[in-house]
């Protein structure tokens, strides 16, 4: 199994991790600490050094509750970063919706993919990036990050998020985007009760078995304090658990179900999870 990306194939016989970095001011976990370019190049070196295959950059929150932001706006956030870089071990991912943030940093030479919430649904962004040379990875959402989790309801969320993807999947084919530069993550968090994410997470082995790279993106997400807290989940984060050690153990399992890539804010300690997990289980 590997992922297509603009200059190279992402190796997925083993689990990779996608680290995160975020140049926002209101994302939920990070929001705010990365915001200068010094800082955001130094943790993006970090998450490289601690292991991390591939690097995911946001500069819109898609937090339950965000409002959109511009791509005037993304590209004011993630050029200052770019703008640094010359050379990475390791390829870059841009978080984005947007065609022509889409379009911009498709000339860099490090960016290898788009990682797009809204699966390539905004006006222009198909036909942007079936202009590059780009990996995408689609997601499923139910609504938008403003509205997404006002009760989120499904007759069947395993068959509704699957016949989504598959939709998409079709769509990325029929505009010339090869099946190899495609990869599928389900959404968790994203318009999902807790009962619909632990549906989703028992079923990822069926969602591998489609036959595309696996995204799976549990890291620091509500459904884990839900889960932590008897299904009890509030409007915003519970610090009092230990989130680090909760989204490294349920992202070594996402991997054991089947995720080809894991989308983490914490890449050692998710990194020393797998490695317990192999030996242990």
């Amino acid at each position: 199994m590997h992922w297509r990306l603009a200059t190279t194939k992402l190796d997925l016989a083993q689990p990779c991790l996608m680290g995160i970095v975020n140049l926002t001011p209101d994302s939920f976990s990070d929001g705010g600490l990365y915001n200068d370019p010094i800082a955001a190049l130094a943790r993006i070196n970090q998450l490289i050094e601690e292991g991390a295959g591939i690097i995911d950059l946001g500069a819109e929150s898609t937090r339950p509750g965000a409002h959109p932001v511009a791509a005037r706006e993304q590209l004011a956030r993630l050029t200052p970063v770019l703008d640094r870089i010359t050379a990475l071990p390791a390829p870059l991912s841009i978080d984005t919706s947007e065609a022509e943030v889409i379009h911009r940093v498709a000339e860099h030479p490090c960016v290898g993919a788009i990682n797009d919430v809204r699966a390539l649904s905004r006006p222009g962004a198909m036909e942007a990036l079936a202009a590059t040379r780009l990996g995408v990875c689609v997601m499923h959402m139910q609504g938008t990050p403003h509205t997404m989790q006002d009760n989120p309801a499904y007759a069947d969320v395993i068959a509704c998020v699957r016949a989504f993807l598959l939709a998409r999947v079709r769509a990325c084919e029929q505009a010339g985007i090869a099946e190899e530069r495609i990869c599928l993550d389900p959404g968790f968090g994203f318009g999902k009760a807790l009962e619909h994410n632990l549906a989703l997470f028992h079923a990822l082995g069926d969602f591998a078995a489609l036959g595309y790279p696996l995204l799976a993106g549990v890291s620091r997400k509500r459904m884990l304090g839900a889960i932590i807290s008897n299904g009890v989940v509030g409007g915003s984060v519970d610090h009092s658990i230990d989130h680090t050690a909760a989204s490294a153990l349920a992202s070594a399992l996402a991997a054991r179900r089947g995720a080809h890539i894991l989308r983490v804010h914490d890449v050692a300690s998710t990194s020393q999870a797998l490695k317990l997990l192999d030996a242990l289980v």
